[in-house]
């Protein structure tokens, strides 16, 4: 892990909520993944949606510094939620974008706990069995 570059805690180069959210969505992904065989689709999908998602904030990153027309927010925080946030965490740390910004912030870490939520329901038996979402039938 890189120290910060300045003296403000907000300024770290990977903040200990990014680590975590990362962990976090790893192990989720794992351990259903062996425990209740979560197609590799779903994989593949996270990961197409990583790369979509970071490759939109480095536009948008150079958009900002040339004074172009920017992905808008919504666009951003819309590919987060459809799997895109691991790589929104990287791009937010890596490009230091969007990573400052407080409002932003607050609704991207939202997105991240609903996706993972979704991925629980989705893909392991936090569902009733009578729910007619379970997906263990």
């Amino acid at each position: 892990m890189r120290t910060c570059w300045s003296t403000s805690r907000l300024r770290c180069a990977w903040r200990s909520s990014s680590v975590l959210a990362l962990s976090a969505g790893i192990t989720l992904y794992v351990a259903a993944s062996l425990r209740w065989e979560v197609p590799w689709a779903a994989g593949l999908v996270y990961a197409v949606m990583s790369l979509v998602c970071y490759l939109s904030y480095a536009a948008d990153k150079s958009a900002a510094r040339s004074g172009q027309w920017r992905t808008s927010e919504r666009t951003l925080l819309w590919l987060g939620l459809a799997c895109g946030w691991p790589g929104a965490i990287l791009a937010q740390e890596h490009l230091r974008h969007k990573s400052a910004k407080l409002r932003f912030r607050g609704w991207f870490w939202l997105t991240v706990v609903l996706n993972l939520l979704g991925f629980g329901l989705l893909f392991t038996p936090l569902l009733p069995e009578w729910s007619p979402l379970y997906p263990f039938k």
